[in-house]
């Protein structure tokens, strides 16, 4: 692997490494949004949900298109989803582990 690809792969787990960041993408799993959507179901401020949206699409993880005055959002790659899937699994994993030894003390 060349040091592009430990870049590019770098960027994007640091992008996905915020709570507000990954909730956007469970929103957009279901489709595209615009970002009043979006900010409206996070309960967030407008510019707050604006700068997370920058870091994922900076990543190429989300992609935009104009809609009269709105921006729409949408996730570039479907495969991002299963990442996050995956991440759940192997999470969900470790805390099982974890309480299964808690226990056995």
């Amino acid at each position: 692997m060349t040091d592009t690809f430990y870049n590019k792969s770098s960027g994007v787990f640091k992008a996905l490494a915020h709570p507000t960041r990954l909730r956007i993408l469970e929103i957009l799993k279901k489709g595209e949004e615009c970002v009043c959507k979006i900010y409206e179901e996070l309960d967030l401020e407008q510019s707050n949900v604006s700068q997370h949206l920058k870091v994922l699409r900076d990543n190429d993880i989300l992609k935009t298109r104009r809609e009269g005055p709105m921006i729409m959002y949408r996730i570039s790659r479907p495969e991002i989803i299963s990442m996050i899937d995956e991440s759940e699994i192997f999470l969900k994993g470790m805390l099982d582990e974890t309480y299964q030894e808690l226990k056995g003390v």
